[in-house]
């Protein structure tokens, strides 16, 4: 894991000063901006011990990888929320709680892995889970993207996805994927059990390993002319066939 994280725009710093604070060892300003919400911050940072340094345009434009930084770059400390899925699993058993998972299965746009963390904690997904290689990884974009889900929501990046699947299918988690062809429909799922909801990567879907280890495919119906959807509105829709089936009926 690399020693250095680079966290962009008001909200991925906001996230990781509520959540981590000690992980923050440096924030950069543009010199020109002082408005109200860059003082506020400002304040924020000297409140915390935290130094900061304005700075040209120019240098956040370096720092940010061409990003757009609202005027403000942090280079934090990486900060892992679970080493391993036994850190999300084991407490959630205890708890007597049914585990509620997203699987990415090589998402490499940092954008869509970016919506997909942030409907991901908004629905309570206990975790999401993704492949080493041929994914994106936790990067600045992303970071900005998620508006603070990637300091809320474990994030697990694991060498073998298909070896994965099936300890997680061991430990009783039923793995539904979605498939254009396949028959049943997402709202014929079961989404109160233990699960994880398995989603392709933009443009290729599911590689056959993990298709062949999902417990069950479905569909997401769709009515119009549009042959599919981008794979984080795709993930919101399932994500919240389970909170909808998840949440307790309201009496009339």
């Amino acid at each position: 894991m690399s020693s250095q994280q680079v966290l962009v725009g008001f909200h991925a710093l906001q996230a990781r000063l509520r959540h981590a604070p000690d992980t923050v060892r440096e924030v950069f300003m543009d010199a020109s901006r002082r408005d109200a919400r860059m003082q506020r911050c400002q304040q924020q940072l000297d409140e915390a011990g935290i130094t900061w340094r304005a700075v040209d345009a120019s240098r956040l434009d370096g720092l940010a990888g061409g990003i757009r930084h609202q005027g403000i770059v942090a280079l934090a400390h990486p900060r892992p929320l679970a080493i391993g899925i036994d850190d999300v699993l084991d407490p959630l058993e205890d708890r007597d709680e049914a585990a509620f998972l997203l699987i990415l299965d090589g998402v490499s746009d940092p954008h869509n892995l970016g919506a997909c963390l942030r409907t991901a904690d908004a629905a309570g997904v206990h975790a999401v889970i993704a492949p080493k290689d041929r994914a994106v990884g936790l990067n600045a974009t992303v970071h900005r993207v998620a508006c603070g889900a990637a300091d809320t929501i474990p994030y697990l990046t694991v060498t073998n996805l298909a070896r994965t699947l099936r300890a997680l299918r061991e430990r009783g988690i039923w793995l539904i994927g979605t498939d254009d062809q396949a028959p049943g429909s997402l709202h014929q799922v079961e989404a109160r059990r233990a699960l994880g909801w398995v989603m392709g990567s933009e443009g290729h879907g599911m590689r056959r390993l993990t298709r062949e280890t999902c417990d069950e495919l479905v569909h997401i119906p769709m009515l119009g002319a549009v042959e599919s959807l981008n794979v984080s509105v795709a993930s919101a829709i399932c994500l919240y066939e389970t909170v909808r089936q998840r949440s307790p009926a309201k009496g009339g």
